[in-house]
């Protein structure tokens, strides 16, 4: 695991997509960051979190586009599924080395914070319960782009297919209001990843929280084992 995650991360900055991703984070939460918070003066950065939702939608597509479906184009799959790698190891160290380059792009807002604590004195629970959050949903937005890269050999096809998958997450409480059969919506609106998150946006480090978007990573890397292992035996 630890050689294809050091190779993973070394791929992000040997290719445009590490610097891709990196640029358009940095943009997003710097526009936001000054939209809301430094022009109305407020300690308040949770509409800068809100807004930096969408751009996870584009950016972490981008992010997870290549992890398998590059392999896959190029023929190098079949090396890694037959080398001493587990499955397993092989998706981990895929998943932790995007991950990194997420907490990376994640650290900015920390910085963001204490130049609000210059002129303002800002609620560090509230700010850390976002930070945390906002963690907990990239990481399970990219274990499901990393699981939509292994289905597919082109790269846009994947981030597109992300996209949707990422957008169809965003909006499960909106189609859970609609949902006519009580049962059912609350069903969908349980499993809803802005529901979720919205209590750390309020400083509420509620476990069953934690514990939905850790089993969400589990059960989208699970699948991506699944694949693979279909793939290495057919």
């Amino acid at each position: 695991m630890g050689a294809i995650f050091r190779r993973e991360l070394l791929a992000y900055f040997t290719t445009p997509i590490g610097y891709i991703f990196l640029a358009l984070f940095y943009a997003g939460s710097g526009l936001f960051f000054n939209l809301t918070a430094l022009r109305a003066g407020s300690a308040d950065m949770t509409s800068m979190f809100t807004l930096m939702i969408y751009v996870l939608l584009v950016a972490i597509p981008i992010l997870t586009m290549r992890t398998l479906s590059e392999e896959k184009n190029q023929k190098t799959d079949q090396c890694l599924l037959t080398s001493p790698v587990s499955l397993l190891g092989l998706v981990m160290g895929k998943f932790l080395a995007a991950f990194l380059i997420y907490i990376l792009a994640v650290a900015m807002m920390l910085v963001y914070a204490v130049v609000v604590s210059a002129f303002a004195k800002p609620d560090w629970l509230v700010i850390i319960g976002n930070i945390v959050g906002f963690m907990l949903l990239g990481a399970a937005f990219i274990s499901i782009g990393i699981f939509v890269s292994s289905l597919t050999e082109n790269q846009i096809i994947s981030a597109i297919i992300s996209f949707a998958a990422m957008l169809m997450c965003y909006l499960l409480s909106s189609i859970a209001a609609i949902v006519p059969v009580q049962w059912l919506s609350d069903v969908i609106s349980g499993l809803s990843f802005v529901d979720r998150y919205t209590g750390f946006t309020l400083g509420l480090f509620d476990l069953s929280n934690v514990l939905f978007f850790v089993s969400a990573c589990a059960v989208f890397l699970f699948l991506t084992v699944r694949v693979l292992e279909k793939r290495r035996w057919s």
